[in-house]
């Protein structure tokens, strides 16, 4: 197995675990988890592929990864009771998923050579997208769009981080380790510390 699949397997199935945590607050039946846990495993993923034209997309050319979705699915159905608070659960494993698709997409714009902001954006792309599709279809206030967090400001730092080691280090799974240690620092320093970006407030204009 290759790193860049790896990494999509991985991300696949935390992002999925996280979809089926979801489905759970919103009280879902069994394939309401799994629709809900494959749009978050791959949606990132796929929107990904579809703007850098790679064909198939990476879910159709192997389909294994919508079982390992739906296996995660089927875990969280029967396991979701037992967590002591599914909400936090879902964002830490968020922040870890964030981290490990952010590598991931930014390891594939990287072996495709693409410009530096095409990795940028591909690496916010497939770490944001898949979580923010999730909110959106059960109506929930999207985590990336939470006042102050750093979510996207960690994947673009962690997709820069990947960008700058690559100067100096030529051995790639160094720098995907460097992005996603970098993504998940800074969304755990936000969740645990409250580390957060100025936000703009309004003000009254002038007279």
């Amino acid at each position: 197995m290759t790193l860049l699949a790896f990494l999509d397997y991985a991300s696949v199935f935390i992002f999925a675990f996280t979809g089926a945590l979801v489905a759970s607050r919103a009280q879902l039946d069994i394939v309401g988890f799994a629709f809900i846990a494959c749009l978050t495993a791959v949606g990132g993923g796929t929107l990904r592929d579809v703007l850098l034209d790679r064909n198939p997309i990476f879910w159709i050319a192997n389909p294994t990864y919508i079982g390992v979705a739906c296996t995660a699915a089927l875990i969280v159905f029967f396991t979701a009771h037992l967590f002591d608070s599914r909400l936090r659960t879902l964002i830490w494993l968020d922040s870890f998923a964030l981290s490990v698709a952010v590598a991931a997409g930014t390891g594939v714009a990287l072996a495709l050579d693409q410009p530096v902001p095409v990795v940028l954006l591909m690496g916010m792309t497939t770490g944001c997208m898949g979580g923010l599709m999730r909110d959106v279809v059960v109506d929930e206030v999207p985590i990336v769009l939470k006042q102050g967090e750093l979510y996207v400001s960690a994947a673009f730092a962690g997709a820069a981080a990947a960008v700058l080691s690559a100067l100096w280090i030529t051995d790639t799974t160094v720098q995907l380790a460097i992005c996603a240690a970098t993504t998940w620092a800074l969304r755990a320093g936000s969740l645990a510390f409250g580390w957060s970006l100025p936000v703009y407030k309004s003000r009254p204009p002038r007279a």
